[in-house]
């Protein structure tokens, strides 16, 4: 049966795409492009996974906020 992850993207400053899966502890990848990125994140998780069992955490995604701070 498929599960769904939610995926945390960010590019880096040498253009490398980052992704991480806020559900699978140390569940991370890279990739110069993001066609590439998802393949890589698919697999990644995949092998998370295998290591952690059908045990993970079903957490919800609540959502990404920015918050502003003077410096």
């Amino acid at each position: 049966m498929p599960r769904e992850f939610s995926v945390i993207i960010e590019r880096d400053p040498e253009g490398y795409y980052v992704a991480s899966v806020p559900e699978l502890r140390g569940c991370h990848t890279q990739a110069k492009s993001l066609e590439t990125l998802m393949k890589r994140v698919r697999e990644a998780i995949e092998l998370c996974l295998e290591v952690e069992g059908e045990h993970t955490s079903r957490q919800e995604f609540a959502g990404i906020q920015r918050v502003s701070v003077e410096v």
